[in-house]
């Protein structure tokens, strides 16, 4: 990949490392930053070589929202243009076919906790926090954290959120499900390294299968998310990985149950 102005992006063992580099201003995501994430994610997304994506940010924040100074700025059709663009960036995570982990260092607030919200498991220390503070400016979120929030969060728990503004220690979503795991801070990147080169090491089919079932389950019709997990369980089943490990799985309980008969 090409260098970058506001992240980087590393990979090792199956897992890409993308970090945003906007330490100065909390990460704060600018029209360059945004460009960058969406550029990186599209292509990932395409890379047979990575089977996980972890993404964090440098510094004391993880995303401290959208740039203000140059949302100050922006003429309304320059709004118009950032909030589209927006859509296609959070899509690149969400509709990613890769995993995508967050290990969120500090503050998640606006964009970045929208982003959190795009993520397939979440990662935080005992400082981050959360939030959605863009009713303090007289806005609301709009890059899908009305939506995202009350379909991970509930909608009544969503709505104090949203409608306080509240920015929230981040071990307070643990019981929500939103976040998985609280570290300390310097056991934040080795354990969504951890996680995600453990599932990078699965089969990609069936990761990404397991992704694409889950989200359906959120918002998709039952009876339609049970036909779609039959359907990539059989692919799965009569692939040769799948084939490969469901005899090796037996021969192992055939040897066991002939030694403990012995």
């Amino acid at each position: 990949m090409r260098a970058y102005q506001t992240l980087t992006v590393e990979t090792s063992s199956r897992v890409a490392i993308v970090t945003f580099r906007r330490a100065d201003q909390l990460n704060a995501m600018n029209r360059v930053m945004q460009s960058e994430i969406t550029e990186v994610f599209e292509a990932l997304s395409d890379d047979s070589g990575v089977g996980a994506i972890v993404v964090t940010g440098e510094g004391r924040g993880f995303m401290a929202g959208a740039d203000i100074k140059e949302y100050a700025a922006q003429t309304a059709s320059e709004f118009d243009t950032f909030q589209a663009a927006g859509t296609r960036m959070y899509a690149a995570i969400e509709n990613n076919p890769k995993p995508v982990i967050a290990a969120v260092n500090g503050f998640a607030l606006g964009g970045g906790m929208e982003l959190v919200l795009c993520c397939d498991i979440v990662i935080a220390n005992q400082f981050a926090k959360l939030g959605l503070p863009e009713i303090k400016l007289g806005l609301i979120p709009g890059g899908g954290g009305t939506q995202r929030s009350v379909a991970k969060l509930g909608r009544n728990r969503a709505n104090l959120l949203l409608m306080t503004g509240a920015i929230v220690p981040a071990s307070e979503f643990v019981a929500t499900g939103l976040v998985n795991e609280i570290v300390d801070v310097d056991r934040l990147l080795p354990r969504a390294l951890e996680l995600a080169e453990m599932i990078a090491a699965e089969p990609a089919a069936a990761i990404e299968g397991l992704k694409m079932l889950t989200a359906h389950a959120v918002s998709g019709n039952l009876a339609d998310g049970l036909a779609m997990e039959r359907d990539r369980l059989g692919d799965l089943y009569r692939g040769e990985i799948g084939q490969q490990r469901v005899k090796e799985f037996a021969d192992r309980s055939t040897a066991r149950l002939k030694k403990a008969g012995s």
